[in-house]
């Protein structure tokens, strides 16, 4: 599944969506953001007593999350290069229930940070999907995708299934509230199109195998020029986080309450790091606050106050789909983190 199409089609506002070459090269954000990556690591191995938690935080997170990372690119450039986008654009146009169940199927198979999702999802929309379709696709993809799956499993255990269970629960939801608001003319209608049925699984078909590694290879780096950088920020945060701020500062104002729930969603909002960045982040406040809540509270706030999305889909799909995106999930993703700090 291509995050970019043709130039004419592409929605003029997305920040970590590129252009896919024909030999795409590591871009320049993920090149400095590695840079300094690779330097504070370096730095923490020096001779300072300020410095060892630093050392001991970065080491303990690498060890943690390198194969996740790996397998979560290499799986994403297999989807990206073998999956025609027919499959999805067929599944999703329909304003029927299973549209909805399709989306989630989808946006779980999705590999692209929460801002690259947003190209993908308004290329969907333009191509026929429907507006309760393209929402739960949002709403499954940014964090609940396959490869961000394998990155909480090797963070969280399977306590990761109650965040992926619970975010494809948020997501179903509202995708059938939206279908609802759609029946009652609360929101914009979505497009009448007839899809072209005749697709084909030609790569796989007709598997070429220098071929398929070279495709393969284009989407994993597409998807770690994507994907990657954030990471790498997110990664770094987590890391100082660790080595340097008390748990009583998590314990106070971040803490297993309405209140802490509620700060934990602004915290989250304000500072607006994608999907693979705040893996890590939210690992550290579990580890702070050892509950489930507020990292799941800190997880989803990406995807449902995240500015850039509610504008991109002020300005796409219509006013009244955006404003009530908030209205939908925020309840629901509070509801459900305390419910976590309750009873898990």
């Amino acid at each position: 599944m291509d995050c970019c199409h043709k130039e004419e089609e592409k929605p003029k506002v997305m920040d970590c969506c590129h252009a896919k070459e024909q030999n795409p090269r590591i871009n320049k954000k993920l090149k400095v953001t590695a840079f300094i990556f690779a330097a504070v690591f370096i730095i923490s191995f020096l001779a300072h007593p300020l410095l060892e938690p630093l050392n001991e935080s970065f080491i303990s997170y690498l060890k943690l999350i390198w194969w996740a990372v790996l397998l979560g690119l290499v799986l994403g450039g297999i989807i990206d290069y073998f999956v025609p986008e027919d499959v999805i654009f067929k599944y999703l146009g329909q304003k029927k229930k299973k549209s909805i169940f399709f989306a989630v199927i989808a946006g779980f198979l999705m590999s692209a940070c929460s801002h690259g999702i947003l190209a993908i999802a308004m290329q969907l929309y333009k191509k026929g999907a429907s507006i309760p379709a393209v929402i739960t696709f949002l709403l499954a993809s940014p964090w609940a995708n396959l490869p961000i799956t394998i990155l909480l499993f090797s963070f969280f255990g399977l306590k990761a299934l109650f965040f992926i269970g619970a975010a494809m629960a948020i997501a179903l939801i509202t995708g059938f509230a939206y279908m609802g608001l759609e029946n009652l003319n609360w929101i914009e209608q979505s497009k009448e199109v007839t899809f072209n049925p005749d697709y084909t699984w030609d790569k796989i078909k007709n598997f070429n195998l220098q071929k398929s590694i070279s495709g393969v290879s284009r989407g994993t780096i597409n998807l770690a020029n994507m994907v990657l950088w954030w990471l790498f920020i997110g990664f770094l945060v987590a890391v100082i986080i660790g080595a340097y701020v008390p748990e009583h500062f998590f314990m106070k104002y971040l803490g297993p309450t309405i209140p802490g729930l509620l700060i934990t969603l602004a915290f989250a909002t304000i500072i607006e790091v994608c999907s693979e960045g705040s893996a890590p982040i939210a690992f550290e406040i579990f580890n702070k606050v050892g509950t489930l809540g507020n990292p799941f509270v800190f997880l989803m706030a990406g995807v449902v106050t995240d500015y850039t999305e509610i504008g991109l889909i002020w300005s796409n799909i219509g006013k009244k789909t955006a404003i009530w995106l908030p209205i939908i999930t925020v309840p629901l993703v509070l509801i459900t983190a305390w419910l976590f700090n309750i009873f898990l």
